[in-house]
C-alpha cells in the first residue's frame, strides 16, 4: 500500500486554508468590546453626572451609596479606603461584569479577538499546547452559573428605574405626576434588551430544565425551557445589543445631566 507523507503539522500563528476574509469578525470584536470596556471603566469612574431627575444610568444602579436622590443607605460610607477613587458604580458593576465576561457566548468571542485562541475556526493560533477551561485561572469562568443568577436580579432593579422614570417632578409647584419622557424609553429598551440577554443565559435554561431527563409531565418547566431556549436561539445578538444599549443608556442620562441633551417629554 502507497504511504503519504503529510509532513509535519504547521503551527505558524494566522495559517489557515481559508479563502475567506476571516479575520473580519475578530477584528471587529475586538474593536467593539475594547471601547466599551474603555467607556465603561471611564464612565464608572465618573463618580458624577449618572443621573438626572428620575433617570439614572443602569451603570449605577442600584445606586447603594451615594449623593443621588437614587442612594438607598446615603453618602459615601465610612469605610471605603481613603486611597481609592470613590463611585457608586464600584460597589455594583463588578456583578453585571463578571456575568458578561464569564457567559458563554462571550468566551468564544473574546478567546478568537484577544487571545487568538483560536483567532477562527480552520486557522492556527500562536500556541502549540491547550490548557482549556480546567485549570488556574479559566476554571473560574465556571461561576458564570451563580452570577447568573445576581444577573436576574439586576433586571428586577433596573425594572425599578423605568418605573421611577415615569414620574415627573413639577420644578415651580414641587409636585410630582405621571408622565413619559425620551429618557424613560431609553431605560425600558435598556432593560428589554439585558431582560433578552439575560433570560436567554444557557445556564438559566440548564436551571429552568435542561438537567431534567425528561420534560414531559411538567407543564411549567417545559413552558419555561421553551421561552428561555427561544430567547437563546438569538443569544448572540441580544448580547450585543444590550451591550450597546447599555453604554447608550449611560450616554443619554449622562448628557443630559450635564444639560447638553434636554430630555423630551412625550406627555
Amino acid at each position: 500500500m502507497a504511504e503519504v507523507n503529510l509532513g509535519k503539522p504547521i503551527h505558524r500563528f494566522g495559517y489557515t486554508s481559508r479563502k475567506d476574509a476571516w479575520w473580519v469578525k475578530p477584528l471587529f470584536t475586538f474593536i467593539g468590546l475594547s471601547a466599551f470596556v474603555v467607556y465603561v471603566t471611564w464612565a464608572a469612574f465618573q463618580g458624577k453626572h449618572y443621573y438626572s431627575g428620575h433617570y439614572i444610568s443602569p451603570l449605577y444602579s442600584p445606586e447603594l451609596f451615594g449623593d443621588s436622590p437614587h442612594s438607598w443607605f446615603g453618602l459615601k460610607p465610612s469605610w471605603w479606603p481613603t486611597w481609592m477613587p470613590w463611585s457608586p458604580a464600584l460597589l455594583i458593576l463588578w456583578a453585571p461584569g463578571l456575568f458578561r465576561l464569564t457567559c458563554y457566548y462571550y468566551r468564544g468571542a473574546y478567546y478568537k479577538a484577544f487571545w487568538a485562541d483560536p483567532p477562527s475556526c480552520a486557522v492556527s493560533e500562536p500556541r502549540k499546547t491547550y490548557r482549556g477551561e480546567n485549570s488556574f485561572p479559566l476554571i473560574m469562568q465556571n461561576i458564570h452559573r451563580y452570577f447568573m443568577y445576581i444577573a436576574v436580579l439586576f433586571i428586577v432593579f433596573l425594572s425599578i428605574d423605568v418605573w421611577n422614570a415615569l414620574w415627573f417632578t413639577n420644578e415651580v409647584t414641587g409636585k410630582t405626576s405621571f408622565g413619559l419622557g425620551v429618557g424613560t424609553l431609553v431605560l425600558a429598551v435598556n432593560v428589554v434588551l439585558l431582560g433578552g440577554y439575560t433570560l436567554g443565559c444557557h445556564s438559566l435554561r440548564h436551571a429552568v430544565g435542561g438537567f431534567m431527563d425528561r420534560l414531559s409531565g411538567k407543564p411549567v418547566r417545559y413552558k419555561m425551557y421553551k421561552c428561555v431556549t427561544c430567547l437563546n436561539k438569538k443569544h448572540m445578538l441580544w448580547a450585543w445589543m444590550s451591550l450597546f444599549w447599555v453604554g447608550f443608556t449611560d450616554i443619554y442620562v449622562r448628557m443630559c445631566s450635564i444639560g447638553n441633551w434636554h430630555d423630551l417629554r412625550i406627555f
